[in-house]
């Protein structure tokens, strides 16, 4: 690398530095820690949702799979636009009228402790097996291209250990600060790839387009596509974009450490807006560089690829700051994350029950930093381990198809349904991530053909059934409360009341700031992308 490049990014790692330390110092209790003391605005909220979800696995992952087969991946990306939509009309004013301080906690006041327990865990193992270590080997992956003489397993050390450090220093409101930055240097140096790919096809879309087969700029495939069938985006994707973006505690967090409902609405629909643009700045550029550098062996090789041959002295030290930026908003969200529930839904329960005193502001402080430097290592050490899997992209997809559809059924049924019963929530649970094991090795071996994504579809309508008739057959929902705000357990589902705005605002500037005029021209700009690219 260049003088330049290299002076970039130290400059970004010190800026990230810098940000950490001055927050530091107002991180003095736990809710400091893990909810930035309940005071984040709007705009760091949507811009830390971009960054946190926009990881070096998107980056490589991303660009690896629309080299491979298209840019159907990108359905991953829009579609989360009109998740966070209908979270920011049905999902956030329960989270927030709860004043929950985790994910988890939902079911626990909707349902039981064990629900609470259960999802707590399997969250915890995901935040770090699944999120955390991928991201670290996907940033390892693209540093080993450029520095070739330092080991993988080193790379994940390093990278583990700066961002934990950090994040065990400021905690929550560290996490969303440095995001904010690591967001518009990520934007930075994606649209700067864009504009070198383009280049080489003198700034002709028609031309670009043209070079490239028809089947690998179309969004929605045919049944029988092996990367991502049409029937799949419309039933599987929605699945899972509401398990990341409503249930994920390293994503929702920030919602929950909102100062005010309209903060967490608006943050969570510039966030919306925002995943529009990878559609345009990541995923095209690798379906053009099918073009470029036809014939790559490895698909998850593209994006350092481009950032190798392409860009000129200064941009790729801005792209790979860009990278870093991806690597760190993930790592540093996964571990805040669950570090939270390890203490929130662990710790201080078990501490209850043993009749020992609640840990203080301070000791809770402390105790969640130690945490956050126990699971960097543990994610350190495993990062080198996802090598073994075919594809990046695929181990994260197939490996959150597993667990997502029975959670989605009883959240969804907690919010909507008043006869959901915690018995046959518990039941859906463990029936549901059977079924989905079950579905999972049958296709590891061939005996199941289906895309994950259809079969998503299929477990999560058999756990919609499973709860149902369960709910139905079990005498304590015989006893739930009707309907109203006069009872506990109904604060803690949807009511058509939770769309008003609070108070009502006139005039432009009152229209301006309507999440739901917002909202509607999220899902208007999704529709025009689908025109466009059908």
């Amino acid at each position: 690398m260049h003088p330049l490049d290299l002076g970039i990014l130290i400059a970004y790692l010190l800026l990230v530095t810098v940000i950490a330390l001055v927050v530091m110092r107002r991180t003095r209790t736990g809710d400091d820690l893990f909810l930035a003391g309940r005071s984040l605005g709007w705009g760091v909220i949507g811009l830390s949702l971009f960054a946190s979800n926009i990881s070096s696995t998107t980056l490589i992952g991303l660009a690896g799979a629309a080299y491979a087969s298209g840019i159907a991946v990108a359905n991953y990306e829009w579609m989360a636009g009109l998740v966070l939509v209908f979270m920011a009309l049905f999902v956030i004013p329960v989270f927030l009228r709860q004043r929950i301080s985790t994910v988890p906690g939902y079911l626990g006041l909707r349902y039981d402790g064990w629900c609470q327990r259960y999802f707590s865990g399997l969250t915890i193992f995901m935040s770090i097996v699944v999120d955390t270590a991928g991201g670290l080997f996907a940033g390892a992956l693209v540093m080993s291209f450029f520095f070739p003489g330092v080991p993988l397993s080193w790379w994940c050390v390093g990278m583990a250990v700066f961002a934990g450090l950090y994040t065990a220093a400021g905690g929550l409101r560290a996490v969303v600060y440095t995001d904010a930055v690591q967001a518009v240097v990520l934007l930075a140096g994606s649209a700067a790839i864009t504009w070198f790919v383009f280049e080489r096809f003198d700034f002709d879309w028609s031309a670009a387009m043209a070079a490239v087969p028809a089947d690998h700029l179309s969004l929605i495939r045919p049944l029988d596509d092996a990367s991502l069938p049409g029937l799949g985006t419309l039933v599987g994707v929605p699945i899972l974009g509401f398990w990341y973006w409503a249930t994920n505690q390293y994503i929702t967090q920030r919602l929950l450490g909102a100062r005010s409902l309209d903060d967490a609405r608006w943050g969570a629909l510039l966030a919306g807006a925002l995943k529009l643009l990878p559609l345009l700045t990541m995923v095209l550029p690798g379906a053009l560089a099918l073009v470029l550098y036809p014939g790559l062996a490895q698909p998850d090789q593209v994006f350092p690829k481009l950032v190798h041959e392409l860009l000129p002295i200064g941009f790729k030290g801005l792209v790979i700051a860009g990278l870093f930026a991806a690597i760190m908003s993930t790592i540093d969200s996964t571990l805040n994350s669950a570090t939270t529930l390890i203490i929130k839904d662990f710790v201080e329960p078990a501490r209850a029950q043993r009749g020992r005193p609640a840990l203080s502001p301070t000791q809770e402080a402390r105790w969640g930093r130690l945490t956050t430097l126990g699971l960097m290592t543990v994610a350190a050490l495993w990062a080198p381990q996802i090598s073994q899997f075919e594809g990046l992209f695929a181990y994260l997809q197939q490996a959150f198809s597993v667990v997502v559809p029975p959670v989605v059924v009883v959240f969804l049924a907690g919010l909507f349904w008043q006869r959901a019963t915690a018995r046959a929530a518990r039941r859906t649970l463990l029936g549901g991530h059977a079924l989905g094991v079950a579905f999972f090795v049958a296709g590891q071996w061939g005996a199941w053909p289906w895309h994950f994504t259809l079969t998503v579809g299929l477990v999560t309508a058999l756990c919609a059934l499973l709860m149902v008739v369960l709910s139905l057959r079990d005498p304590q929902g015989q006893a739930l409360p009707l309907p109203g705000y006069a009872n506990p357990e109904a604060l803690a589902r949807w009511q058509p009341g939770d769309l008003a705005i609070h108070p009502p605002r006139a005039g432009w500037r009152g229209a301006a700031l309507d999440y739901r005029l917002q909202a509607a021209v999220v899902v208007a700009l999704t529709a025009w992308m689908l025109v466009v690219f059908w």
